[in-house]
């Protein structure tokens, strides 16, 4: 469609996140921006009822729910009013009727409950956010939820996982519609630092680590920057004031892992940054610490299900 001019309607509700709207209404307004010649896009936020009050007590000036010509694409916030959002007879129906005639249709963050509920996911793959994953399982058993992308894409259904997300997911639809140098250009008037797939997990493993109790973040961090060093337990518990055994003891209390475990996540998750950069494995393999490339390549197959190769090859961003 190079020449058409694609309607993106954002659905907002009472509660909504702020920046599961603004966020991918950004990216393809600044697709608008760059563009030369026609707009290609035409991104209007819909609603119920007009103002829509976000969470974060902004209120959003938004157009009617359109019953008309179905618009390219249609996107469904997410937020602290989903619930009741998702329990609203006939904004469930206008979402069905709505999608039935969209070639694309797309949630942000928690807005997955809302296509769950309209039974636009059964039999599908999706994902939202981390923190709603039980709930969502329990909800919608016929949904093959993944809890672990960015984004995930099933035929014309997209979804995405927390807020920011929804950036990464519009950033790829830029792509699918006007080409990877156009969604690359949007990506950095945004300053997104790096465009991330949808392969990519939701949260780190500096992250994840971090939700225990606290008393070692000042290590994990100290660890994401001497991945090179000697990173021993003997290391580790010196760093930490600790004996061997006590660091041992108190760290996978605090954290579920080992010490060694802990260690090998954050090395892998250095080594993915550097291979969607586009540095070759051997090299990633010793800027983080690995003896070997074998050594990374184990641990790569371990956590993350694919050989280092396979992943840069997927994911390394390439020049425009």
């Amino acid at each position: 469609m190079p020449n058409a001019v694609r309607r993106i309607e954002i659905l907002a509700f009472p509660g909504v996140q702020l920046l599961d709207v603004t966020g991918p209404l950004q990216v393809f307004a600044s697709a608008n921006d760059l563009a030369q010649g026609a707009k290609p896009y035409e991104p209007v936020v819909v609603a119920a009822e007009t103002p829509v009050m976000s969470s974060a007590g902004l209120a959003l000036a938004a157009g009617p729910l359109e019953d008309g010509a179905p618009p390219h694409t249609l996107v469904l916030a997410g937020g602290r009013g989903v619930d009741a959002a998702s329990e609203d007879p006939a904004l469930l129906a206008w979402i069905r009727a709505r999608a039935a005639g969209a070639p694309r249709v797309a949630s942000v963050c928690s807005g997955a409950f809302l296509l769950a509920a309209a039974g636009l996911l059964d039999g599908r793959r999706a994902v939202t956010h981390w923190q709603r994953c039980a709930q969502f399982a329990r909800r919608f058993p016929a949904v093959r939820l993944d809890p672990e992308p960015i984004f995930v894409r099933d035929g014309a259904i997209w979804t995405s996982a927390g807020v920011t997300a929804g950036i990464d997911l519009a950033l790829a639809m830029v792509e699918e519609d006007l080409g990877r140098p156009a969604a690359l250009a949007v990506a950095r008037q945004l300053v997104v630092f790096l465009k991330r797939p949808g392969g990519q997990a939701q949260f780190s493993a500096l992250l994840a680590l971090q939700s225990g109790d606290g008393r070692f973040d000042r290590l994990h961090a100290w660890i994401g920057e001497n991945l090179r060093a000697d990173l021993s337990l003997t290391v580790l518990a010196e760093r930490a004031a600790m004996s061997g055994r006590s660091f041992s003891r108190r760290y996978r209390q605090a954290t579920g892992r080992t010490p060694a475990r802990a260690v090998e996540e954050i090395r892998v998750e250095g080594a993915r940054r550097l291979l969607e950069q586009g540095m070759p494995v051997t090299a990633a393999a010793t800027r983080c610490g690995f003896g070997s490339e074998e050594t990374l390549r184990r641990a790569f197959l371990r956590l993350v299900g694919t050989s280092p190769s396979a992943y840069r090859e997927r994911f390394a961003e390439r020049r425009a």
